[in-house]
């Protein structure tokens, strides 16, 4: 080329969620069967969607105008329908326009980093998903500024690493949550998510917090909301319908923005991804059309609660099996459907493998996973050896060694293979 045409940010572009998908069809190839739980996909894992449910949508498409643009923020019925939501919780309170309709969360999350000035930070919570730490540290042309959260404390938050990270860090201008949080299943308290606001508060921080799985939450655990903590901090809440009704191809998610009249500059900064948007015309019509029809129809609520009973007994059985396995950090899932575990460092040694019987194979295995980090070479032998699909959690923008993997398998006979399959071979590799 003339010029050189790659940005520096594009080295911290990331997905081993679906990248490893590649080196998955290329084991495939040697007839190993191969069990996806790399993805939180839960209609490909079996899940049928209800008949109401499709009734709804099928009587949208007949509608002409679900075939028409839409305004550029989105539907205006739909955004009263979801600011009234936020407003029945009794913390800030939104109009329909201070709510902005995107193609997924993706396409939001690229414009919500994207047009941040390059010198300011987002601090990511670590692990983090892939999405938001790649965007970030794309849009950085640097790798993320991280705060830890603790396998050994349920996964919550470390607020004093917060902290030191922001206090030493004066690019940081805004934090990410999480919650419930992906890859780690973790639900934050209440007290956690004040003490969050109040850091934001004291540096004078905006707050983003993606929320797509709020209403996946079980095990007892109360769902508490951005909207409900955040008093006068500015902020973004995420959500969408891909995980909740789940409708993950109608590729529709939203942001619900807080207190954008409290700050001139975040004020500007909301506008700017609104014109980004008017630049595109707007998002998807026919998802937006069924949202209120699907959150308000009676069955909505008793839908919501059959899946969270599910994955409930999902996380409860995931986790006895693994709980107790030496050399490993297991907790249990109490949102969204996802579970992370780590590896304690003392039992790895650099030797560590699962035995892979097909020469061929094995030899492929190590020459991809040649320099790799420990938990990529367990995940690509354990996917060698059995065919599950896991991803490591190291690609999760974390030091810590391990893997995620979901609780979407329907079928409880696999289910229960996959997990105890896991558990054999977590203590071939790492005892």
């Amino acid at each position: 080329m003339r010029n050189p045409i790659i940005d520096v940010g594009a080295k911290e572009l990331s997905y081993e969620i679906r990248e490893i998908v590649d080196i998955a069809k290329k084991v495939e190839k040697f007839g190993i069967n191969i069990t996806w739980e790399n993805i939180g996909d839960p209609i490909a894992k079996g899940e049928e969607i209800p008949e109401w449910i499709k009734e709804i949508i099928a009587e949208i498409v007949r509608d002409n105008n679900s075939y028409a643009y839409c305004p550029t923020k989105g539907l205006p019925e739909t955004r009263e329908f979801l600011s009234e939501r936020v407003n029945e919780r009794g913390g800030v309170q939104i109009t329909a326009e201070d709510i902005i309709f995107f193609n997924g969360l993706g396409d939001a999350i690229a414009k919500i980093y994207g047009l941040l000035k390059r010198q300011v930070r987002v601090i990511n919570p670590s692990p983090s998903y892939s999405t938001h730490s790649s965007a970030e540290a794309s849009h950085a042309g640097s790798p993320p500024i991280t705060y830890f959260l603790d396998p050994k404390n349920y996964w919550y938050p470390d607020i004093d690493d917060l902290e030191k990270r922001i206090k030493y860090n004066p690019a940081v201008s805004g934090i990410l949550v999480i919650n419930p949080d992906n890859p780690t299943g973790a639900v934050y308290p209440k007290k956690i998510l004040n003490e969050i606001v109040d850091l934001a508060n004291e540096y004078d921080l905006f707050i983003i917090c993606d929320e797509i799985y709020c209403n996946l939450i079980y095990n007892g655990k109360k769902q508490h909301l951005l909207c409900e903590v955040i008093d006068d901090v500015c902020g973004l809440s995420l959500k969408g319908i891909s995980k909740e009704i789940p409708w993950p191809g109608a590729r529709c998610g939203w942001i619900e923005v807080y207190n954008a009249d409290k700050d001139e500059e975040f004020k500007k900064y909301i506008n700017s991804i609104y014109k980004a948007k008017l630049i595109e015309v707007c998002s998807t019509t026919l998802p937006q059309m069924a949202i209120p029809r699907i959150m308000g129809h009676k069955n909505y609520k008793k839908y919501l609660n059959e899946r969270n009973k599910f994955f409930e007994k999902r996380s409860n059985t995931a986790y006895k099996k693994l709980k107790d396995l030496e050399g490993v950090i297991a907790n249990k899932t109490n949102g969204a459907f996802y579970m992370s575990v780590v590896f304690e460092d003392k039992y790895l040694n650099g030797d560590n493998s699962i035995k892979i019987n097909d020469k061929r194979l094995k030899e492929f295995m190590e020459s991809q996973v040649k320099d790799a980090s420990i938990d990529k070479k367990f995940v690509y032998y354990l996917l060698a050896s059995t065919g599950i699909c896991v991803v490591p959690l190291t690609s999760f923008c974390s030091q810590l060694n391990g893997f995620r993997i979901t609780l979407l398998e329907r079928d409880d006979k696999k289910f229960n293979w996959i997990f105890d399959t896991l558990a054999e071979k977590i203590e071939e590799f790492i005892l």
